[in-house]
């Protein structure tokens, strides 16, 4: 330690005698570098003179009001804690990140569906019956109506295709063959209600089915008149501007060799091209489909497993929530008790729409997109965006992609090239859906009280309010408002009048 203490005060000497001034006592850490006898002499004194000349006073004379800025900024930000801003809430912030919000809306539609389907089962016990299923389609084990009545239904197919070949080797004229298909669409729409109204082996449910592949055959067909009728009228354009033998191909002319070979009117006339068209999932009809290259299995066996599954889910649903729920909506009904009435519907709107969305998965997306990979069909587009609908012609035109390309094409577009005025196409073609609406519903109940048909016509003034008054946020409200309260409505209305109408049989038969 002695050594230390004595180093210091030579190396003091020593700095003094080089720079040849009186030297201030070392007062930082780099005076003491320097004088430890790091560099040369002559180059110590050169950095002894620049650091008493610059950094000791230079140094603090820069940084003490950058300092003393920065301290000022953080009490004035100490003193300051409000800027003018929007709630969230308010629609002026733009803020618009409500996912928290949408999870606590789905946690809490689970709970409470959870608590209704425990008070089911506490109430009313195990309901579903998957043997009770067949009793809906069948009476009788050895008569089956409904399938006879599909399978007959090939009669008309047959009935298209040979008057579509007929007019197109000109056999028969324009006039004979729109003759020809007014019968054959007219016992189309005739035939099968007749049928169900007088077989009384017809369950409701069959009845359901077999007009509802009737009315789509109906529509199917009608496209298939029209785009041939079409195709003449563009081959007779051409035909006037080239030689006859390069106008006139054979009919016979094959559908191609490969499956997606493209063909040109008179060769589509194949029984293999109509029925690709009768089991693809569209309802108008093209000489060439959009096609998908190949059928990929693992989509496939996906909307299977959903189809299989949510048919059950929907069977099961319909047992156990929708008909003790109806079943019990039926004395307040009689009674005419008004509280009550309004009570059995509001209770009736969570199931019957929450099956109405599942159906709405299992026939748009599952099934349909399930016969489409099969078919390799190309075109998907089942369905858009109704959910966001604001506007209930909006939700008309998205919900059924289907059906809206068809009345388009065939029924809405044709009107207003004849000169009629758009407010009446449009309503004409809402008169069409509620004849529909009301011929699937009431032929095979064996009643005919006009709800379905009212409840669509009723779409008309609803669609005019919501338009003229409500935008945005309040007009998507109305729609689901509309679709979650207005069919249990004609639920109820068709239920009791059923149960009325068989509970008076019943009693006169007694």
């Amino acid at each position: 330690m002695g050594d230390k203490y004595e180093r210091g005060p030579l190396i003091r000497r020593r700095r003094t005698t080089i720079s040849d001034t009186p030297s201030a006592p070392p007062s930082s850490a780099a005076n003491s570098k320097q004088a430890n006898g790091s560099k040369p002499p002559g180059i110590l004194g050169e950095a002894s003179t620049v650091n008493h000349d610059s950094s000791p006073t230079k140094v603090r004379d820069a940084t003490t009001p950058r300092k003393d800025k920065s301290s000022t900024d953080a009490i004035k930000e100490r003193l300051r804690c409000h800027t003018p801003q929007e709630s969230l809430l308010s629609s002026a912030s733009g803020y618009n990140n409500y996912r928290g919000i949408l999870n606590w809306c789905v946690v809490m539609l689970v709970l409470s569906n959870a608590r209704l389907f425990l008070e089911n089962l506490i109430k009313y016990g195990i309901l579903v019956d998957p043997i009770q299923v067949v009793s809906l389609f069948l009476k009788d084990p050895y008569s089956w109506p409904a399938a006879c009545l599909v399978i007959a239904a090939n009669v008309f197919i047959m009935a298209a295709l040979y008057t579509e070949r007929r007019l197109s080797v000109g056999t028969i004229s324009e006039g004979t063959g729109t003759f020809l298909y007014i019968i054959n669409l007219a016992a189309v729409l005739i035939l099968p209600s007749a049928t169900v109204l007088s077989v009384t082996s017809m369950t409701p449910v069959g009845g359901v089915f077999s007009l509802g592949v009737y009315t789509v055959l109906l529509l199917k067909l009608y496209s298939y008149k029209d785009v041939n009728m079409w195709s003449r009228e563009i081959r007779q354009a051409k035909a006037r501007t080239l030689p006859r033998s390069q106008s006139c191909p054979s009919v016979h002319k094959a559908n191609g060799t490969t499956a997606h070979a493209q063909v040109t009117y008179p060769g589509n006339l194949t029984h293999r091209d109509l029925y690709y068209f009768v089991f693809a999932p569209t309802l108008c009809y093209e000489l060439n489909f959009p096609r998908s290259p190949r059928i990929r299995l693992r989509f496939l066996m996906r909307r299977l497993f959903e189809m299989l599954f949510f048919i059950q889910l929907l069977v099961g649903l319909i047992q156990q929530w929708m008909v003790p729920t109806i079943t019990n909506s039926m004395k307040p009904f009689q009674d005419m008790e008004i509280s009550r009435m309004m009570e059995r519907l509001l209770k009736l709107a969570v199931p019957n729409h929450f099956i109405w969305l599942i159906f709405f998965y299992w026939f748009f997306h599952s099934s349909m997109n399930f016969v489409a990979e099969l078919m390799q069909f190309g075109d998907r587009e089942f369905y858009r965006d109704w959910w966001n609908s604001e506007s209930v012609t909006y939700f008309w035109s998205n919900w059924n992609i289907p059906v809206h390309k068809w009345c388009l094409r065939h029924f809405y577009k044709p009107m207003l090239r004849r000169g009629v005025n758009k407010w009446l196409a449009q309503t004409a073609v809402f008169l069409v859906s509620a004849f529909f609406h009301e011929y699937l519903v009431s032929v095979p109940l064996k009643m005919f009280r006009l709800w379905a048909f009212m409840g669509m016509m009723a779409q008309i003034p609803l669609a005019w309010f919501v338009g003229r008054f409500l935008r945005g946020n309040y007009g998507n409200a109305a729609v689901w408002i509309s679709l979650i309260i207005g069919q249990p409505i004609a639920v109820l209305m068709y239920v009791h009048d059923y149960y009325v109408l068989h509970s008076l049989e019943v009693a006169a038969h007694h």
